[in-house]
């Protein structure tokens, strides 16, 4: 951790007599140095910061989204090995079915972030979702013939 100012530091240099130049930093301003024993804490801390700052709502709306199908696939997968897993191919589509839309979801998160919009010229985003709600139409109805 930096140590803390306590007082106004200032920094005078005489190049002749009549010339002179005062540099004062305030001790409210943060000085930021490159802290190699930040704890891990910390760098998750500040990881989340900026997360929260420069991520756009679409893009946290999406990766919601995607939170929540990682718990769910966590309790498909918790429910077979408890219960059992007697209609087996239940359990393979609905599983399938979450990682599926969890990929799906991925891809429409890369088209539709704006840092890469230079990878993606040609696919506007209604582009990417239109893709993104086709291939989830095609992945429930195989999921859903899968059960029979």
């Amino acid at each position: 951790m930096a140590p803390k100012r306590s007082q106004a530091s200032a920094v005078s240099r005489e190049s002749t007599p009549s010339a002179t130049v005062t540099q004062t930093v305030p001790a409210s301003t943060p000085i930021r140095t490159a802290n190699k024993n930040q704890s891990p804490a910390e760098i998750a801390l500040g990881i989340w910061e900026n997360y929260l700052d420069k991520t756009p709502q679409r893009t946290k709306l999406i990766d919601v989204f995607m939170a929540f199908l990682v718990v769910v696939g966590v309790l498909q997968f918790v429910y077979c090995v408890i219960a059992g897993n007697y209609p087996f191919n239940a359990f393979l589509s609905g599983f399938s079915a979450t990682v599926g839309q969890f990929v799906l979801t991925a891809s429409l998160r890369i088209q539709t972030n704006v840092e890469n919009k230079a990878d993606f010229t040609s696919v506007s985003q209604e582009r990417a979702f239109a893709d993104y709600v086709f291939g989830s139409l095609i992945l429930h109805f195989f999921c859903v013939n899968f059960i029979n």
